[in-house]
């Protein structure tokens, strides 16, 4: 008779924020899929749970998920567990509990904190709607198309982020979006927990230098139909891209754009060069 795979909730960063039925899971499973296991074991060993752990993580879950899955077909229960918070959301958990729907496994959730629905409940923002958007790729082309996709959605967006990529993300967002207001939520349940809350426009000029610590969460205001419908720079690129077509170099192109569409023309320029 098969087992089943438990999705397992853990804190985002209180261990305070772990369910007694999380940890009730835990100690009673065969074996626990981890993200990370050096992060998971630091949970396991603080509340005392001795059990056997298996990496789990984007580049080896195609290996993992077939090994893991042929255990569970076999009888065992597995958790699975991401560093924080709930594993399948932006997480490449998503994948292993996919591979068990397609073998008939059983999947139980058991819920626990999640960052981007704690962070929309402290933004300030409307939330009766909203969209969640995970991560923005490190692929230049990629980023620029997920912003081109979402900058009319009118319903509150919520971002992942990374500390590191934080100025760059902001620059790009406020790009698209024009200025509109953001919330920057930042180490969720720490001691250091912070909501900044300002305009996309002041967020870029702020942090074009200023570096933020921690795990973040990016909460914007989503499109109103009296926005002004400023010029983006996919805009610009295309505008001087129509340039270029006509013979101009690419720096009067992106020259002649920056006065079509008030893009700065440095950024039109380094996008084209990017493109080539």
């Amino acid at each position: 008779m098969s087992g089943t795979l438990f999705v397992v909730g853990t804190p985002i960063g209180n261990l305070g924020d772990i369910s007694p039925r999380a940890l009730k899971t835990l100690e009673e499973c065969d074996f626990i899929a981890a993200e990370d296991t050096r992060v998971t074991l630091k949970l396991l060993n603080h509340f005392e749970i001795k059990k056997p752990l298996i990496s789990y993580f984007e580049h080896n879950r195609r290996q993992k998920g077939e090994y893991i899955t042929d255990r569970i077909l076999g009888g065992e229960n597995c958790a699975i567990v991401t560093d924080a918070g709930m594993p399948a959301v932006s997480d490449p958990g998503e994948d292993l509990v996919a591979l068990c729907h397609e073998k008939g496994i059983p999947v139980s959730v058991v819920p626990g904190p999640s960052a981007f629905v704690a962070a929309i409940a402290l933004s300030g923002l409307p939330v009766g709607r909203f969209t969640f958007e995970g991560f923005l790729s490190v692929s230049k082309v990629s980023r620029r198309e997920h912003l081109e996709d979402v900058k009319k959605e009118k319903r509150t967006m919520v971002f992942y982020e990374a500390p590191h990529k934080l100025s760059a993300t902001l620059s790009d967002m406020y790009a698209y979006f024009g200025d509109r207001r953001i919330a920057i939520v930042r180490e969720i349940t720490k001691i250091h927990e912070e909501v900044i809350r300002l305009s996309l426009k002041e967020a870029a000029e702020k942090y074009k230098e200023e570096n933020l610590k921690g795990e973040i969460v990016l909460v914007i205001e989503g499109y109103t139909e009296d926005e002004d419908d400023e010029p983006s720079l996919e805009d610009a690129i295309l505008k001087a891209k129509e340039y270029m077509n006509e013979g101009m170099s690419v720096s009067f192109a992106a020259k002649q754009a920056a006065k079509d569409t008030g893009i700065k023309k440095g950024d039109i320029y380094k996008a084209l060069q990017e493109d080539e």
